[in-house]
């Protein structure tokens, strides 16, 4: 039985050393790291059980300053002819064809451009067209190293006021991909009921 929590342990911490959301790594590093640690005790091990036990509470130290720390956002709306759009895209290629396979990277001038900055740092590009009172998005995508859904709440659920100004009531999208599908979901979209194409699903305010 020890040895399995040993083994469990070590498994917990080499996933989460392959982990791309820092959270979501530090989570895992506690779980592992707290096994470990008890795994340690159990042997009689001081040096494995208290090494250990540094590392959760270092994670723990890390996990309360991520939840507790004031985070800034800001909404820009970036012309189609600046050269850091087309980098911005080119750089994030590969992993943004994950999520939306039929993508354009085509940048076009009738398309809206909107840049979310956290903390100073471009962290999420969403790219649109505007039709009447609604806006067809054709990405909203966010770099790996921010993906907690809190550019998504930023974007989708503090910004009305934003929106309503441009005359915009509601984002319609095609899911592109199951994970992005389930983001949407999360984040109040549902099911268009005259949708042209059966998976295409909406948010409205």
């Amino acid at each position: 039985m020890i040895e399995m929590i040993g083994y469990i342990a070590s498994v917990v911490i080499a996933v989460s050393l392959m982990m791309k959301k820092i959270r979501k790594l530090r989570w895992y590093n506690l779980i592992g790291a707290g096994l470990m640690s008890a795994y340690g005790f159990m042997l009689g091990s001081l040096p494995v059980a208290l090494l250990n036990l540094f590392i959760a509470f270092v994670d723990i130290y890390y996990l309360w300053q991520m939840y507790g720390k004031k985070e800034y956002y800001k909404l820009l709306e970036m012309p189609a002819d600046r050269v850091y759009l087309e980098y911005f895209l080119n750089f994030y290629k590969e992993d943004i064809k994950r999520y939306f396979p039929n993508f354009d990277f085509q940048v076009k001038e009738e398309n809206m451009h909107l840049v979310v900055l956290r903390n100073l740092i471009p962290a999420g590009l969403m790219i649109a067209c505007q039709k009447d009172e609604c806006l067809h998005i054709d990405i909203e995508y966010v770099i790996p190293e921010y993906r907690d859904n809190k550019i998504g709440d930023f974007l989708f659920n503090k910004q009305q006021e934003y929106f309503f100004r441009k005359g915009i009531k509601c984002f319609i999208t095609d899911p592109h991909s199951e994970s992005f599908e389930k983001y949407l979901k999360y984040m109040g979209f549902v099911q268009k009921e005259d949708a042209k194409y059966h998976k295409e699903i909406e948010k409205k305010w």
